[in-house]
């Protein structure tokens, strides 16, 4: 299989290896050196995380490919073969349950026999509020009849 440019990075962005998230490597020679004293240490407040909500997860790793309309049409889809599922198609709206849709975001595509390019959630995993919310996200771009 060859990639190009393009997938590759779309690849890096869907796994969460891109190099935002990367650490520095320690044994730079360039790396300040370690504080000596707790007091040459510089005091920062605590930062609460942001709560994981349906909505901030959709926001964050569901419409990169998916849209936030729901349309598939996500910056990464650009670069997406097969493309990502288009939510506000009735016919699939009525051919999935709200099972399967929880299955495919915890497993990923590959957990239900689809694209790998889904990547999985593994971390959403008993979570389920987070999973209810994101169910209810995806079936309200159903098309009103």
């Amino acid at each position: 299989m060859r990639f190009n440019g393009p997938t590759i990075a779309a690849m890096l962005v869907l796994s969460g290896l891109a190099f935002a998230g990367c650490k520095k490597n320690e044994t730079n020679a360039s790396a300040p050196p370690p504080a000596t004293s707790p007091a040459a240490a510089p005091v920062t407040p605590a930062v609460a995380a942001e709560p994981l909500t349906a909505e901030s997860v959709f926001k964050t790793r569901c419409s990169t490919c998916h849209g936030e309309g729901g349309h598939g049409d996500g910056p990464a889809s650009v670069a997406l073969n097969p493309k990502p599922r288009n939510y506000t198609d009735p016919d699939w709206q009525k051919s999935v349950t709200d099972e399967q849709l929880k299955k495919t975001i915890v497993g990923g595509g590959v957990a239900v026999g689809k694209s790998p390019l889904m990547v999985p959630n593994p971390d959403l995993a008993g979570k389920d509020d987070v999973l209810d919310g994101l169910v209810k996200i995806i079936r309200s771009f159903a098309p009103k009849t």
